[in-house]
This record gives C-alpha cells, sequence and structure tokens, in this order.
C-alpha cells in the first residue's frame, strides 16, 4: 500500500474507512447509533459516561438523525471529499491501540490483551490470547504492531 508521503500506520482512502465503520456499525444498517458508540469506547477501555456518548453523538452527527453514518464518520477521520485522508488518517486507532499496548512500546504483547480482555469481562486464557495475537502477527515478533493492528480493523492483506 503507498503512503502518498504520509506517515505509515494512517488510513489512506475511504475504502478503508468505510471497513473501519463497517467493524463499529454492529447490526450492519450503515448507520452508528449511540448504543454502538458507546460499545465501541468500552471494548476500547474506556469508561465513557452516557453524558459524553451524547456529546459525541451531538458533535459527531452533523445532521442530527441521531446516528452518525458514513459520511460523518468519514469527517471524524478527516477525509477529504477528494478520497483521501488530509491529516493523516484515523487517529482513533492509533488511540485504540495505545489503549491496550499497557507499557506504551507500541505493540500489544499476548499478555496486555489478556488482562485488557479480563477487565472488559471477557473469560479467556493467555494461551487464547497468544492464539489471537499469533492470528493477527504478520511479521511473526509476538506482537501484534499498528500495521499489523491497523489491518485487522480494516481487512486489508499484508
Amino acid at each position: 500500500m503507498a503512503t502518498n508521503g504520509r506517515p505509515p500506520g494512517y488510513l489512506e482512502d475511504i475504502d478503508e474507512v468505510k471497513r473501519v465503520f463497517d467493524r463499529f456499525d454492529a447490526n450492519g444498517v450503515g448507520k452508528i447509533s449511540a448504543s454502538e458508540l458507546a460499545d465501541i469506547t468500552k471494548s476500547l477501555g474506556s469508561d465513557t459516561s452516557k453524558e459524553e456518548i451524547s456529546r459525541m453523538m451531538e458533535e459527531f452527527d452533523t445532521d442530527h438523525d441521531g446516528f452518525i453514518n458514513l459520511e460523518e464518520f468519514a469527517g471524524i477521520c478527516k477525509v477529504g471529499s477528494g478520497g483521501t485522508a488530509d491529516d493523516g488518517g484515523l487517529k482513533e486507532l492509533h488511540d485504540a491501540l495505545e489503549l491496550y499496548d499497557q507499557d506504551k512500546d507500541g505493540r500489544i504483547s499476548a499478555a496486555e490483551l489478556y488482562q485488557n480482555l479480563n477487565r472488559l469481562g471477557e473469560r479467556c486464557s493467555i494461551e487464547e490470547c497468544a492464539e489471537m495475537i499469533k492470528s493477527i502477527d504478520s511479521d511473526g515478533d509476538g506482537f501484534v504492531s499498528f500495521e499489523e493492528f491497523k489491518r485487522m480493523m480494516t481487512n486489508t492483506k499484508p
């Protein structure tokens, strides 16, 4: 994937934004509801209040229909009408990785994944987390880097 002069690890175009949007649109109706937004923030490790979710919806829902559609989501991602990211892409993906990256080394280990998933109430073993990491870890270093995390979130091949 060409970076077009942008730093590596950022979303390049509207197709990548759509893939991320589709991950967040849990029920597949083409819109992100307040409850889906709350689920997203919770899955990323944030204990966001209902008031903050409401504020975020108010800010992002520019047509005031109570949902975030793809166009509004692309605006959040700063993807311009030309179809390319004008500031490099999704800061949210970096933020999501950082929530799991407890030692702040830029990658997620099986132990970090285990701690985060269990904190969120997902009961799994360290071995299961190692298998999850392995399924995403394209360079075989035993960690999920930002590039690998981005590929997982956007369903793109290495």
